[in-house]
């Protein structure tokens, strides 16, 4: 049960990876919670990623690569685990193939643009308690206020239009390239090829995902 999720920034990734590792108990590896237990441990490659960030660079694939090689070998990964985030370039995709790394569902949540800006830009949050709301999908009582204190209700820098434009203009130049990538990989080995449409109610996606990953 070795699992990359693809998709757009909003697509729905976060909250079905969740669904996943509850489900078939699998681990979700993130290259920034990786970097950061490895720079916290001290070890070696913690050390050399350390350098890279302080300095104000980009950690190279290749240490990514050697920290995600670290990480699958550790005891809760033997059932599988699941990769968001990363590979996000077909260079990442190779150097996985090349040290090894081998993936059985490659899962692409397809969502169009507009809809992710429309869920995304929808949002509202009380900073003071974290609660999220959403204009239409789950609109405060009043309009712009929080329901349990009445105060005022923001948009998040992340969560405005124009940035979530600019990180799905970022998105299709760089990582969807992987969409082709994996299908034709899927036509050559065993890995698997899946793709979801992320419009559809969470619940109806969960339900898909966990029969299609049963069979």
């Amino acid at each position: 049960m070795r699992i990359i999720l693809l998709g757009a920034p909003g697509a729905g990734k976060g909250t079905q990876a969740q669904f996943l590792m509850n489900t078939f108990g699998i681990p979700q590896i993130s290259t920034g919670d990786m970097l950061r237990s490895a720079i916290k441990s001290g070890s070696e490659l913690g050390k050399k990623a350390k350098q890279v960030m302080d300095a104000g660079q980009l950690v190279s694939d290749e240490i990514i690569i050697e920290l995600v090689k670290e990480r699958i070998a550790e005891p809760d990964c033997q059932n599988g685990f699941l990769l968001d985030g990363f590979p996000r370039t077909i260079p990442q995709a190779d150097a996985m193939r090349e040290h090894g790394i081998e993936v059985d569902h490659v899962l692409e949540f397809d969502v169009p643009d507009d809809v992710i800006v429309k869920r995304m830009s929808g949002r509202r949050v009380h900073p003071g308690s974290g609660r999220v709301y959403h204009v239409e999908h789950n609109p405060p009582q009043q309009e712009g206020k929080d329901d349990e204190t009445g105060e005022e209700l923001v948009i998040r820098p992340d969560d405005q239009e124009q940035t979530v434009r600019k990180r799905l203009a970022v998105y299709h130049e760089q990582t969807e390239p992987l969409v082709e990538y994996y299908q034709k990989l899927a036509q050559e080995t065993d890995t698997e090829y899946h793709k979801i449409d992320g419009t559809k109610p969470v619940e109806q996606v969960s339900q898909e995902l966990g029969s299609l990953l049963k069979q």
